[in-house]
């Protein structure tokens, strides 16, 4: 798998929820899933630094394995350096209730103490960024300046996932709340609907 598929399945996780993990039971749910109805919006303080200005994500319904067409933009006005935490909480709609969906296999509501460290286990302190975040001189390792960030219309491969077997059809709501120098930094909530087509 190439460096730029890492880095999608990463914004997979943050975004979405979604990783390629195994469940502990060792059952698997199938490969072949639609993302539709994505929606997204800041959910942080008025003057929380670290802020998305713009996200834009097709075709809908996100097709897995399949192409995605993604651009964003957004700011910080402190550096975002390690430890820098996310927060997740992740829920599903049941019989018209919202119920939080614990933590299993690092998938979940779960606490991610150090993004910056999976970031180098992904892409090795050294070693150049991926496309497109090459070309548009994007970083891909902690520490990021201050400053506006951008990615235009790029394309994606987003490949095969293995999803955990209870991420089942459905209605989902995701919080994440990035955290740094003691304090919230930003925080985001995502709401899409997952439905698998094989």
């Amino acid at each position: 798998m190439g460096c730029a598929q890492r880095v999608v399945r990463v914004a997979v996780v943050l975004a979405v929820a979604v990783c390629v993990c195994e469940s502990r039971s060792g059952r698997r749910r199938p490969t072949n899933v639609q993302i539709a109805d994505f929606d997204w919006k800041n959910c942080g303080q008025a003057e929380a630094p670290a802020v998305l200005k713009t996200l834009a994500l097709s075709p809908d319904p996100i097709t897995i394995p399949g192409d995605l067409t993604a651009a964003a933009s957004g700011t910080t006005s402190v550096p975002l350096a390690s430890p820098l935490s996310v927060n997740v909480t992740l829920e599903k709609e049941v019989a018209g209730f919202w119920v939080k969906v614990p933590c299993l296999d690092e998938v979940g509501s779960c606490h991610y103490k150090d993004v910056c460290d999976l970031l180098s286990q992904l892409i090795p302190p050294g070693q150049e960024c991926p496309e497109p975040l090459h070309t548009y001189g994007l970083p891909c390792h902690c520490p990021f300046k201050p400053g506006s960030y951008s990615l235009p219309p790029s394309e994606f491969y987003l490949p095969d996932m293995d999803l955990p077997y209870w991420l089942t059809n459905g209605d989902y709501r995701i919080q994440g709340v990035l955290g740094g120098l003691d304090k919230e930094l930003g925080c985001l909530k995502v709401a899409l609907s997952l439905q698998s087509v094989s």
